[in-house]
């Protein structure tokens, strides 16, 4: 290797590229670790030194695992290429793998755990040793797919690879065809297998009879101008790791770039994932994915194409030109995951050009969203039934006769006997079984249906879902705990007192307060199409909150003359029961409305309040109404004592 000095303004922007990549390739290492999806890429290899290029991060297995574990495996040697070059120098022509610089990072299966390189991260060039008492091996790699990462050095070589197709591999020079001046320029040097030497590697001449094969490194010196060709598609705002909606997301903006001198139509189509690696988590299936459409200018909602097996397709402008570019909104339709919360969707998304020139494969990965967790929101009451009774009138004694006839009612008959208010035209009722006084006749059935209220009236609603059991409650506190973790707690007690101007306090005026704050359990499910039910009781003689009671006032005190006996329930005040039906909207047939993520829920609100007199004489009332709930937090235990 010749090490070169250059401008050192230069050199310095080299070296925060490098450390930039390197910190950006620690960070996906490390990310990549948690839930992704699979896919396998083969690697022919030969006898003796063979170039690889990575696609996929297998960082989930040490290299013992993969290849050393394996005693059919002949692989003997793994060098990755580590460009963390000193400031101003760079690399002149081809290195061979020496654990003299500091470019190379080496695994050998004589070495195994102590060698220096132990796992296999993506967008990575390998040199791989290959026994040399085999003909050829396919060397078969499962990881999670990763996006290209363009990084390129101006001067000197660059040890990089090509996302190209598998099959049918196009040659060099239809590969660099859409970039003319990368095609004139470039110095490119390939590995043929053998020991290394003069011919190992060697410079490529004939571009047009060698493939650019995906699973092949190459030096490659693009000459004094900044390259950015790897093919003629170039996938923007999205992260190497792809897109992961979790639990929580349901819209990602993807943008599309034609790079190539030529239009080209992009297609892109969903891959399922193949099954997780022993000890990864299992995948549940392929996200259900869709690509948003235009607005709707009556409703100003947006239409949207499932994403089938068929793929979508979009026509590029050539490189630089009006319409190169296309910003894709890609959305997850979480009514269409099922399974349990927290069951993993994974697969992955590629990317095909109509020239044949590139495959790219974006990670796609989601996560049954769960409700669990504290919800606060409100409820609107908009509508109330009525209780309003008609009352009979007459205006002299012709229609007072008129009157009971067509109420077919006669003066003596079990024991009744009408009179008409001469002042009001009311009709009195006296005797009878009930021994009335003097009642108002009633003409005809009472009125009962809801009537739009004035002005809606407002309610707080807090809920908390454990993942199984729903709880209203009347407050609840959030804040630090007793074992200082965060926790949702029914009392102030429950939390640590050093840490209490921090934490908060959430109240419903509107719901009956007890010693020990104890919620009400709603039976259902909270969920987009579900429904919740619960029953809030309100006791005749709960002087905290009945309302027909007034602890002070000798007529609804609810005692007796001498206020030593408490009297039975319906003589001064009854009891009250609140029936409350949450029933969840499910979601609209838009694209927000099936991609929204599990935040916020809205839907329904009714109520069926019941009063209890005496014995077993009640009236119900109804209140109807919408309500909205954000959740909170995410924290599903309900901390009780």
């Amino acid at each position: 290797m010749r090490h070169h000095n250059f401008q050192v303004h230069a050199g310095a922007r080299l070296g925060v590229r490098i450390s930039s990549w390197l910190a950006f390739v620690l960070l996906v290492g490390w990310c990549q670790q948690s839930r992704a999806q699979w896919i396998t890429q083969t690697n022919a290899l030969k006898p003796g030194w063979n170039a690889v290029f990575l696609h996929v991060d297998a960082s989930h297995a040490t290299l013992d695992e993969l290849v050393g574990g394996d005693l059919t495996n002949p692989i003997q040697e793994i060098w990755y290429w580590r460009p963390a070059l000193p400031t101003g120098q760079f690399i002149d022509s081809p290195q061979f793998p020496t654990s003299n610089g500091t470019q190379w990072s080496t695994w050998t299966r004589l070495a195994g755990p102590a060698s220096a390189l132990q796992r296999l991260t993506g967008n990575g060039a390998y040199l791989v040793k290959l026994a040399n008492n085999v003909a050829s091996y396919n060397w078969r790699v499962k990881g999670k797919p990763v996006l290209p990462t363009y990084r390129w050095t101006l001067t000197g070589l660059n040890f990089i690879g090509f996302p190209t197709p598998s099959a049918p591999v196009p040659t060099f020079e239809s590969f660099l065809t859409p970039a003319p001046q990368l095609q004139q320029n470039a110095e490119i040097y390939r590995y043929p297998g053998g020991e290394l030497g003069p011919t190992n590697p060697v410079r490529m001449l004939a571009f047009r009879t060698t493939p650019a094969r995906r699973d092949q490194a190459y030096w490659v010196r693009a000459g004094e101008s900044y390259n950015q060709y790897f093919g003629p598609i170039q996938i923007l705002q999205v992260g190497a790791g792809g897109i992961r909606y979790g639990d929580t997301r349901g819209q990602a903006q993807v943008r599309f770039r034609n790079v190539a001198n030529v239009p080209v139509t992009i297609t892109m189509r969903p891959v399922a994932s193949e099954a997780s690696p022993v000890g990864q988590t299992n995948i549940t299936g392929i996200p259900p994915l869709l690509i948003r459409g235009a607005v709707n200018t009556t409703n100003l909602t947006f239409g949207y194409t499932s994403l089938g097996a068929g793929g979508q397709t979009w026509n590029l402008a050539a490189a630089g030109q009006v319409g190169s570019e296309v910003e894709v909104v890609i959305g997850l339709d979480r009514s269409q995951m099922g399974g349990v919360p927290g069951a993993l969707f994974a697969g992955l998304l590629r990317f095909t050009d109509s020239l044949g020139l590139s495959q790219i494969d974006l990670a796609v990965s989601a996560e049954k969203e769960s409700t669990a967790g504290l919800w606060v929101g409100g409820a609107a009451a908009s509508y109330v039934s009525h209780y309003l009774k008609p009352y009979a009138r007459a205006t002299n004694a012709s229609d007072f006769a008129a009157l009971l006839n067509r109420l077919q009612l006669a003066e003596g008959a079990n024991g009744y006997h009408y009179e008409r208010d001469p002042n009001t035209g009311r009709v009195l009722v006296f005797g009878g079984p009930e021994q009335k006084t003097g009642s108002y006749l009633l003409d005809g059935p009472i009125k009962i249906d809801s009537g739009a209220v004035a002005r809606p009236f407002p309610l707080r609603l807090i809920v908390h879902n454990s993942g199984g059991a729903v709880k209203l409650l009347q407050k609840v506190y959030h804040g630090v705990g007793l074992g200082s973790n965060m926790v949702v707690a029914t009392r102030e007690d429950l939390l640590l007192s050093a840490q209490l101007g921090e934490a908060r306090r959430i109240s419903s005026v509107q719901f009956p307060t007890s010693a020990g704050n104890i919620p009400w359990d709603f039976t259902g499910s909270l969920q987009q199409g579900g429904s919740l039910t619960v029953n809030v009781p309100l006791s005749y003689d709960d002087q905290a909150s009945n309302p027909f009671l007034h602890t002070y006032h000798p007529d609804h005190d609810n005692l007796d003359a001498q206020f030593t006996s408490t009297l039975a329930r319906g003589i001064e005040s009854y009891g009250v029961t609140r029936q409350i039906t949450l029933s969840v909207t499910p979601p609209g047939n838009d694209f927000n409305s099936l991609t929204q993520g599990s935040q916020d829920l809205t839907g329904n609100y009714s109520e069926l309040i019941t009063f209890q007199a005496r014995g077993s004489q009640t009236r119900q009332y109804n209140v109807l109404g919408t309500f909205s709930l954000k959740r909170i937090s995410d924290i599903a235990t309900l901390t009780t004592n």
